[in-house]
Formats: C-alpha cells, structure tokens, sequence
C-alpha cells in the first residue's frame, strides 16, 4: 500500500494489513479443524481401521487452534472428547 502524503492513517493501514494476513491464517486452521473432524466421523460410520489415526490427527489440529487461540481451549477440550466418546462408541 502506498503511504499517504500527509503521513496519517498509515497505522491504520498497516493494522488493516495484519488483521487481513492473520484472518487467512485462521480460517486455514479453522478449516483444517473442521476437515479432520469430519474424517474421525465417517471413520466412526464406516468403522474404518483409520479411525485412530484420525482422532489423533484430528486432536492434534484441534490443539494447535487453541494454541494459537483460534478457538478457545474449554471449545478445543469439549470438540476432542466428543470425538474420542464417539471414536471409542464405534470401537465397540
């Protein structure tokens, strides 16, 4: 972006910029949450013999969100025990 020329506002625009880079990062984190959670749960469906390694791909996302405080971590923690209760429902 250009710089005005009077000089105001240019914070505004760099604070513009970084909420537009940080917006991408999370709807990327977002969607892979999303992506991995849907995996678990047709594996769940199917009783596929992936389903581990899904729950723990899917946990994993779902730490890494919170981490960086895309989601809340009470969300995190209540998103991967409903996972690991209906991964270990389709177990049995």
């Amino acid at each position: 972006m250009a710089k005005l020329k009077t000089g105001r506002h240019t914070s505004a625009i760099k604070a513009q910029r970084q909420a537009e880079k940080r917006t991408s990062a999370n709807k990327g984190l977002t969607k892979k949450v999303r992506l991995a959670t849907k995996a678990v749960v047709a594996a769940a469906k199917t009783k596929a013999a992936t389903l581990k390694e899904d729950l723990k791909k899917a946990e994993s996302c779902i730490d890494k969100a919170a981490k960086k405080s895309v989601m809340h971590w009470k969300t995190a923690a209540r998103k991967k025990s409903r996972l690991a209760k209906a991964a270990n429902k389709a177990a049995k």
